[in-house]
């Protein structure tokens, strides 16, 4: 399985996406630059220029006209995918840690840090609008007191969204009323990373706690966990098999410390249903801080803290592969 090495970045990556069909990677770091490539053979297809800070998250819509990214810079950005434009810039108070656009690709959500004073909020903006976004004024503001969020999603139908906190607390917001619909804590430590099935129909969360846990996406019952023995810094279901991958290794400021063979850097394959570990892929000289799955299924992605995106096409030996109970 040699990998497809994606040298975009210069700072250690925050997020890696795939957009519905899969043929284009949308990578973020801690570097201004947005860059998205071809999936196939790792070709760069090109940059989004604008941010003059870290880019923490980015999202396509279900078309993949539109490209959402928020940053470090007090801004989300909304760009043309095919040319690279820009067509909207979202300033907001502190920076965006999450941003989202919901199944239809008209309403987009993001969240905001707390930090210098501000408090953390979830806005909602209707793109169909054009006077929200020209007076920056969401149809919908949700503070969050408690804890901060630190990863959230859509939920199935666009009808609420599913955030994780610091606290790690996992809270389902009503994207209509705003309100709190379902509220679990199951982590003990901060949530850095949540992905949803192809289906939507549940999620796995990554945890700073050395878990990933698999919840039901309307109920969030949890039902299945997935333990290692370093933090989880992302985790991603395969669309077509019971797999999931996580990603992780231990915090960036430690990794000095420790040879890459002690420093658990490498991705590792787990089985849905009997949580059982069943595969290792080793390659990033440092924490990985982002992975997804092809929505074909065929190969993953991996993006770590020493600013490289790699391209896994899995061998066939993959697609053969039996788990024996």
């Amino acid at each position: 399985m040699k990998p497809i090495l994606l040298q975009g970045h210069e700072r250690s990556i925050t997020q890696i996406k795939y957009n519905r069909e899969g043929d284009l990677l949308f990578t973020v770091a801690k570097d201004p630059i947005v860059n998205v490539w071809y999936s196939v053979n790792g070709e760069r297809l090109g940059t989004y220029m604008g941010h003059t800070g870290a880019v923490w998250c980015v999202d396509a819509d279900w078309d993949t006209k539109h490209v959402l990214t928020g940053s470090a810079d007090n801004s989300c950005r909304l760009w043309d995918c095919e040319t690279g434009k820009q067509l909207a810039l979202l300033k907001t108070n502190s920076a965006v840690r999450t941003c989202g656009f919901d199944f239809g690709g008209n309403i987009i959500m993001l969240s905001t840090d707390k930090q210098m004073g501000y408090q953390c909020f979830v806005s909602f903006f209707d793109l169909r609008d054009p006077s929200q976004i020209d007076n920056n004024e969401p149809y919908m503001k949700i503070p969050c007191n408690d804890s901060k969020i630190t990863s959230a999603v859509w939920g199935p139908l666009g009808e609420c969204i599913i955030a994780g906190h610091e606290s790690g607390e996992l809270n389902q917001y009503s994207a209509k009323s705003g309100e709190v619909l379902v509220n679990v804590k199951e982590h003990s430590r901060q949530i850095n990373d949540i992905q949803l099935s192809r289906d939507m129909t549940m999620f796995v969360t990554a945890s700073k706690d050395n878990t990933a846990k698999l919840f039901d996406s309307t109920t969030l019952d949890h039902q299945k966990t997935f333990r290692t023995e370093r933090p989880v810094n992302s985790a991603a279901l395969s669309p077509n098999y019971d797999h999931v991958v996580l990603g992780g290794g231990q915090e960036a400021m430690d990794v000095t410390t420790t040879s890459t063979r002690i420093g658990k850097f490498e991705a590792r394959f787990f089985h849905l249903a009997f949580e059982e570990e069943f595969g290792r892929v080793k390659g990033h000289f440092g924490p990985i801080n982002s992975v997804a799955f092809h929505p074909d299924g065929k190969s993953y992605s991996s993006g770590g803290e020493d600013g490289y995106v790699r391209i896994h096409y899995f061998d066939p030996q993959y697609f053969e592969f039996e788990f024996e109970a």
